[in-house]
């Protein structure tokens, strides 16, 4: 008689497991999910912009999702040239050359709002002067970033770019409505 209680308490426990595995279909999925990006540059065309050092991107949302791409330069898909619609795919050259705009495919968490700060870092010795970057969210366009504009030469080893997360102009100047850099409050001191 103990056996026959132990099988159908087993049997009873696989068919509840199943059941609760069937059911899981239906909950929500995992947050941790990948998305695709397409992030384009355009190094300007001033004399000795280019650079074949390496090329670090860093971009988010404004709750915080934050992709990180060491060595840019390896993520790269095609070059396109600014003045004419053509692809150069044929052409084997280095990312980051002088008047010519290039695609990468990066991969990383998703973001849940439109891309809002995008910041680059060089790694190297030589210069690079970026004219604009921005990135495509492959799968919700929607969450695409604008283009940041930079426009001059990229200090070496630092991040240096735009944060544009939920920014309002007054009449003071420009007020950030998201605290990153908040500071914590002092610990309470107890008295002796």
């Amino acid at each position: 008689m103990e056996t026959k209680k132990r099988r159908g308490l087993i049997v009873g426990c696989c068919l509840f497991s199943l059941a609760l595995l069937a059911g899981g279909a239906n909950l929500p999925q995992n947050k941790k999910r990948n998305c695709t990006y397409t992030v384009t540059i355009q190094t300007s065309c001033t004399k000795g912009a280019e650079t074949s050092d390496y090329v670090s991107l860093r971009f988010g949302d404004i709750k915080l999702n934050d992709i990180v791409v060491q060595h840019l330069n390896s993520k790269h898909v095609r070059k396109l040239d600014p003045l004419q619609p053509a692809v150069l795919d044929d052409i084997p050259t280095k990312p980051f050359q002088a008047c010519l705009v290039d695609e990468f495919q990066v991969t990383g968490k998703c973001v849940e709002s439109p891309i809002c700060y995008l910041y680059l870092k060089l790694s190297g010795k030589d210069d690079w002067r970026p004219k604009f970057a921005q990135v495509e969210a492959s799968e919700e366009s929607h969450l695409s970033s604008r283009y940041f504009y930079f426009r001059r030469y990229l200090p070496r080893n630092v991040w240096h770019g735009s944060d544009l997360c939920d920014k309002e102009v007054t009449p003071f100047g420009i007020k950030h409505k998201r605290k990153v850099l908040a500071k914590k409050p002092a610990p309470e001191r107890l008295m002796p």
